[in-house]
């Protein structure tokens, strides 16, 4: 089924009490508004639409399906509807907040709460933009709270299947928050998938791509391993079809093992195991081995004079100089 570009509802439309504002993400799934609700708030809004199965054209507000593509989209509202009513049992500050969930215009909408930031994804961009990296305490203080958040999803009986780190996202005050369960349909307890949702190659999971294993926590602990591994190298690792045939992460690993602790890149490389057996089989299980504190280094022999109020002195006038001393990373981006 071929893609369609479909229309978002127009700017100043009144929708169940909420008054969009404008367009603000669209995906092969969904679209996503910024709305304001009836005391003032600011909301995102989110409309099931999936763009192989439905078309609206420019001035509609309900979508048209076909007749072959009608059972499949009914299929995906009906998860789609169950997914929110799901994630609005979750209150939890390192997951998106649903406020709402609604049917209209032959669609159901998902209300969630807006707040401003930027996705981890953007932030990767940025450091790489400045020629920087992303410091080791930045990604064991994300993911720690990360984690937090996704068990607490786990414990409702959801899967997220799709974490990325256009996925995690960092509010203004840096604390990181879970965002599109549009792969969340997937239960702990079910088979098989519903309505297969399109995942990110280098993110997913291999039981994923082929229904080799069944799914659980562990496919999300490939996940979280993949999202750390983008921060620490700047791009997502090798896609699990590609590592089939041909698994070339040891090379990266070895380049990660001279910029990061060998405990870090030990722990990716853990959750990025191939056979989910060999990986963590709990979120439990992979936060306490990143919140473990990585073993001292080595002291390295310094040069004579280095130490002392004088060397104390040079390596302050380095730094006023602006030497390419390793560059700081916040939160905040």
């Amino acid at each position: 089924m071929a893609a369609q570009n479909n229309a978002p509802l127009p700017d100043g439309l009144d929708l169940a009490g909420y008054r969009i504002v404008k367009k603000i993400a669209s995906g092969g799934f969904s679209i996503v508004y910024l709305a304001y609700d009836a005391q003032g708030n600011a909301v995102a809004i989110k409309e099931y639409l999936p763009s192989a199965l439905a078309l609206r054209q420019e001035g509609e507000l309900a979508p048209s399906v076909s007749k072959n593509n009608l059972p499949v989209f009914r299929i995906g509202l009906k998860c789609f509807f169950e997914e929110g009513r799901a994630l609005a049992k979750i209150a939890h500050p390192n997951v998106v907040r649903v406020l709402n969930f609604f049917r209209a215009n032959d669609t159901v909408y998902m209300v969630m709460a807006y707040e401003s930031g930027h996705t981890l994804q953007d932030h990767i961009g940025r450091q790489r933009a400045k020629g920087g990296k992303i410091g080791e305490a930045f990604i064991r203080q994300v993911f720690t709270q990360v984690l937090k958040g996704l068990r607490e999803v786990h414990a409702n009986q959801l899967l997220h299947l799709d974490l990325k780190p256009a996925n995690i996202y960092l509010r203004t005050d840096g604390t990181p928050m879970l965002l599109d369960f549009g792969a969340a349909r997937q239960t702990l307890g079910s088979e098989a998938l519903t309505l297969t949702p399109m995942y990110t190659p280098g993110f997913a999971a291999p039981e994923l791509t082929v229904k080799t294993h069944p799914l659980g926590p562990w496919t999300d602990v490939y996940g979280i391993g993949a999202a750390m591994f983008a921060c620490m190298a700047g791009s997502p690792p090798q896609p699990a079809e590609q590592r089939r045939q041909d698994d070339r992460m040891e090379e990266h690993y070895a380049r990660l093992e001279q910029r990061y602790s060998p405990e870090l890149v030990r722990l990716v490389r853990w959750a990025l195991a191939i056979d989910p057996l060999a990986r963590p089989q709990s979120l439990f299980e992979l936060q306490k081995a990143l919140q473990a504190v990585p073993a001292a280094r080595p002291a390295v022999a310094q040069e004579p004079g280095a130490a002392g109020p004088f060397g104390r002195l040079r390596a302050l006038a380095r730094r006023l100089r602006g030497s390419p001393d390793e560059p700081s990373d916040t939160l905040q981006g």
